[in-house]
């Protein structure tokens, strides 16, 4: 007896620990990141100062959007943009807090609180860690376009709701579903109006909207913030509530947030976190490789980096962090060839951290709600939109289902939602493409009156496409429905796939086929559906009574056989002596 050196199936799922690291080993920085930094740093500085400009007023405005403050929002900035700066599969990438994220954070945050938030934070990065190991980037890809173009238009919208407390000058009032906040917000402003914010809120958005349109490379973003922050100290507008103290630096990482007890009831958050984090930071990443020539990013190295960078950041007070396609669309756009510009955008936040949080503590909260409502009407591609929506109707119904569930329920359900139905409408234009042809039988060696009699008891049909699930009672129909003959023949060279389901229903026709005293042939069966059949039974079914043939012409040949054997072609005119003969003799 010879003992196989092939594993056996149980210890197959085991990875050696060699193995093991060289995977883990294979994604972290190599030398060809070092190499690439150095070739034109000064361009790469440059662009991640340009970065670090727009990014200030967003990690401040998305840090108190989230429920955690804006010194959280610096805190992911700075931590978590080093992070993915240095481990992130991208050259390109920038990351730190986003919308998306904040729109998931805000019912966290309700429900558990800050420390709630932070575990998540923690949780959801040890995730992104495992799928990257696990090697699970390039599933992201699938993704179908018009659920990526729904959550975006979602996302924007709730964003822009997010902000009309802000933008409105009135307390954020309770609640966790943005519709119902801003019910609240908007009666709370009909009670006591607070125009100097509106005035703030409106002069930011429309200098960021009309400056992005006239100089598209001048960061509108922070020059407006400046001049509104100087006008309401200038001016003396106690209505345009500031942010509030900042440290004047980040604080000393720390595990005390987080309660082992709450992990449980944590874990649906994190993973939403997770899901969100690694479909965003890819999504942004393959954004950034449309937009450059050679660039391609890794999918899996950059889960590993948003998963160190959510690790992280909560050590540090920090929220969840995302690549963030704006900040990244900058980046490529100023002349980024490399991850030292995210990294230089990740230390000058940190140094204003450092030396201007005074400064930074003085910005109305009315002006960085403008620039997210800026960011948010920037959100929406309407061209994109529209030619989904005209590509077909499907496409724009999984688009709308999408964006209405984001707004309405939260941006996990929609995805999830969006990714149901795209399923559900792919497997029927699937299932639509299988077809049940009945096809004329090939004259051959038969005469006109001959071949006139076998069409009379033999039919034949062809299957094309899929044989599955979501078609395969159709043709169960159909195939039943055939009408008296005595011969059906199955040309089966063109069955595309079959799975169980679609074989089981192929027995059950022939079995009633056969009840009514009609004999199944088949013929061009291939090799990978013999496996499925003979699971079922169908294929033992058809080879009892010899049914089973690699062409059709032989199948034909059985089937007059048949037919000669049981008396129905004895009545065949022949046109000659010869032909006679030959037909007595079989």
């Amino acid at each position: 007896m010879t003992t196989s050196s092939t594993p056996s199936a149980s210890s197959a799922p085991f990875v050696s620990p060699r193995r093991a690291w060289a995977r883990v080993a294979s994604l972290l920085p190599g030398r060809a990141d070092l190499d690439q930094a150095r070739r034109d740093p000064r361009r790469d500085l440059l662009a991640g100062l340009t970065v670090a400009i727009v990014a200030l007023p967003l990690a401040l405005g998305f840090g108190v959007s989230s429920g955690l403050g804006a010194a959280a929002g610096l805190a992911t900035a700075v931590v978590a943009g080093a992070l993915a700066a240095v481990f992130g599969g991208s050259n390109l990438q920038v990351s730190g807090p986003t919308g998306a994220m904040t729109v998931v954070l805000v019912p966290i945050v309700g429900k558990y609180g800050p420390t709630g938030v932070l575990t998540v934070g923690l949780m959801a990065g040890v995730m992104l860690v495992g799928l990257a190991v696990l090697r699970a980037g390039k599933y992201m890809r699938y993704v179908p376009a018009p659920v990526v173009e729904g959550f975006t238009l979602g996302i924007a919208c709730v964003i822009g709701l997010q902000q009309l407390p802000n933008a409105l000058g009135v307390p954020k009032p309770e609640g966790d579903r943005v519709l119902v906040v801003t019910w609240r917000a908007v009666e709370a402003f009909a009670n006591s109006p607070n125009w100097t914010a509106v005035a703030l809120a409106a002069a930011v958005a429309v200098a960021m909207l009309l400056g992005a349109r006239w100089r598209p490379t001048v960061p509108f973003s922070i020059l407006a913030v400046i001049a509104a922050t100087v006008v309401a100290q200038l001016a003396h507008l106690d209505a345009a509530k500031p942010i509030g103290d900042l440290p004047a630096g980040l604080p000393a990482p720390s595990l005390a947030f987080l309660d082992l007890g709450s992990l449980g009831s944590l874990l649906a958050p994190a993973i939403a976190v997770a899901a969100l984090a690694a479909l965003e930071s890819l999504l942004s990443a393959s954004v950034a490789d449309g937009m450059t020539v050679g660039q391609q990013h890794d999918p899996d190295r950059e889960l590993l980096g948003q998963g160190l960078a959510n690790i992280a950041a909560p050590l540090f007070g920090g929220v969840p962090a995302t690549g963030a396609i704006a900040r990244t669309a900058v980046n490529v756009r100023t002349g980024a060839g490399s991850r030292l510009a995210a990294l230089t955008h990740a230390a000058l936040l940190a140094g204003i951290v450092f030396a201007a949080a005074p400064l930074v503590s003085r910005i109305p909260l009315a002006a960085l709600a403008g620039v997210l409502l800026a960011t948010a009407i920037r959100m929406v591609e309407v061209g994109s939109l529209r030619a989904m929506a005209r590509a077909t109707r499907s496409d724009a119904l999984i688009l709308v289902l999408t964006a209405v569930a984001t707004l309405a329920l939260d941006l996990v359900y929609a995805v999830i939602i969006g990714l149901v139905v795209a399923g559900a409408l792919a497997l029927r234009a699937v299932a639509k493409q299988a077809r049940l042809d009945q096809v004329p039988l090939d004259h051959g060696d038969h005469s006109a009156e001959e071949h006139a009699l076998l069409t009379e008891h033999i039919v034949a049909y062809r299957i094309d496409g899929p044989l599955f699930f979501a078609a395969a009672h159709r043709f169960l129909l159909e195939l039943t429905e055939v009408a008296d003959v005595r011969v059906v023949i199955l040309r089966m060279s063109r069955v595309s796939t079959m799975d169980a389901t679609g074989a089981l229903v192929l027995k059950d026709a022939v079995e009633k086929l056969r009840r009514r005293g009609i004999r199944v042939l088949a013929s061009g069966i291939r090799t990978g559906q013999r496996q499925v059949l003979d699971s079922v039974g169908a294929l033992d079914l058809l080879r009892n009574e010899g049914g089973e043939y690699e062409t059709t012409p032989e199948a034909i040949r059985a089937a007059r056989d048949h037919l000669e054997s049981s008396g129905v072609l004895a009545a065949v005119p022949v046109r000659s002596g010869t032909e006679t003969s030959e037909k007595a003799a079989r």
